[in-house]
C-alpha cells in the first residue's frame, strides 16, 4: 500500500518559515492527489494545499495563499509544504494525506474526509 511520512516541524516565532516534508513510499503509482492539512487542538481538520499528479495546478486554502507553497517531486515521491511569514494561528499538526480516485463526493481536493492516506503528523508551534 501506500506510507506517508512527515517531518520538518518544529518551533519558531511569527514571522519565520519552516519547509515540511513528506516522504512517500509503496504504490505511489496509484495516487491521483496529495494535500497537506492541518488541525489544532479543539478543532476540526483542515486543507491547507492540494498537488494533483497529472497537471501542475495547486490549491491552496484563503487563509494561506500567498504565504505557504506545495511542491510535488514525483521524482523523489516527497512532498513539500513551504511556509513562510508564519503567524501564531498557523500552529497545528500538519498531515499529509493522499488518495487514488479521481472523482469527488460532496467533499473536494481540501476535504479530509476525501483521502485515505495519512501520515502521522508534524507538530509546528508558532508564537508571538
Amino acid at each position: 500500500q501506500v506510507q506517508l511520512m512527515e517531518s520538518g516541524g518544529g518551533s519558531v516565532q511569527a514571522g519565520e518559515s519552516l519547509r515540511l516534508s513528506c516522504a512517500v513510499s509503496g504504490a505511489t503509482s496509484s495516487l491521483s492527489y496529495m494535500s497537506w492539512f492541518r488541525q489544532a487542538p479543539g478543532k476540526e481538520r483542515e486543507g491547507v494545499g492540494s498537488a494533483y499528479r497529472f497537471d501542475t495546478e495547486l490549491y491552496y486554502a484563503p487563509s494561506v495563499k500567498g504565504r505557504f507553497t506545495i511542491t510535488l517531486d514525483k521524482a523523489n515521491n516527497t512532498l513539500y509544504l513551504q511556509m513562510n511569514s508564519l503567524k501564531p494561528e498557523d500552529s497545528a499538526m500538519y498531515y499529509c494525506a493522499a488518495r487514488t480516485a479521481f472523482t469527488w463526493n460532496r467533499g473536494g481536493r481540501l476535504s479530509f474526509r476525501e483521502y485515505g492516506y495519512w501520515g502521522q503528523g508534524t507538530q509546528v508551534t508558532v508564537s508571538s
